[in-house]
């Protein structure tokens, strides 16, 4: 998609596509992310989503200036989903840990499109919702806002990092995935306690624990941090 810019009055379009659907941004964003899922950044061509959605690639114009902008609705997207259903119950450390816990499991239900936006900065509605609502979180809980900007920086950067390696393991062939597994055992679980002891003696934990993600228990870490870096109640 290449830079073109349409007037936001003319972004309407209410004549049904070829496939019987009234074009929308909703229908483009949901159209997008199923392609990106199954073909990759590929899928992100004014050509393969015309065809998808049955309408001329011109039309997409419309909606979105160019691919990027299209990437980071996407992204937004992902973050909007981690919210839905969410609301605060008023614990700072509860509602971190759920916040966190979803970014992670929106990106992991499309980690094609994960890769592609967890590193983006989309400045859309979602996001700047996401923003406010851990800010709110962190100064309600009673970090003062250097501290709570401080934070929330490392807590999302943190969230996302996790969120990206993990849809990276995700997104690999079925036959990568299963030979990376097969390392742990193949090479990690034959080394000598003569040579690697700390392997040996550690190996069942250590392959049992890599067969899942790192970031739940990273995240308990990170509160912990929080914890101990929170004034007192009393301001000592």
């Amino acid at each position: 998609m290449a830079e073109r810019v349409i007037p936001e009055g003319g972004r309407r379009r209410h004549r049904p596509t070829k496939q019987g659907a009234v074009l929308s941004e909703r229908l483009i964003i949901d159209t997008a992310l199923r392609l990106v899922a199954q073909h990759g950044a590929a899928a992100l061509s004014a050509r393969r989503l015309g065809a998808a959605l049955g309408a001329d690639p011109s039309a997409l114009y419309r909606y979105f200036r160019n691919t990027d902008a299209l990437l980071l609705a996407l992204s937004d997207e992902l973050i909007g989903r981690a919210q839905e259903g969410w609301s605060a119950t008023g614990d700072w450390r509860t509602d971190l840990r759920a916040i966190g816990l979803r970014i992670h499991a929106s990106y992991q239900s499309n980690p094609q499109a994960a890769l592609l936006t967890a590193h983006r900065t989309t400045g859309r509605p979602h996001e700047t919702r996401a923003v406010e609502a851990i800010l709110g979180i962190l100064r309600s809980g009673g970090f003062p806002d250097a501290l709570a900007v401080r934070i929330y920086h490392a807590f999302v950067d943190q969230a996302l990092a996790f969120a990206a390696q993990d849809a990276a393991a995700l997104a690999l062939p079925e036959a990568a995935r299963e030979s990376d597994e097969e390392v742990w055992h193949a090479v990690y679980g034959r080394l000598s306690p003569e040579t690697h002891p700390n392997i040996a003696a550690t190996f069942p934990l250590l392959a049992a624990d890599m067969r899942g993600s790192g970031y739940p228990f990273a995240l308990e870490l990170t509160l912990g941090a929080m914890e101990a870096l929170r004034p007192a109640a009393d301001g000592r």
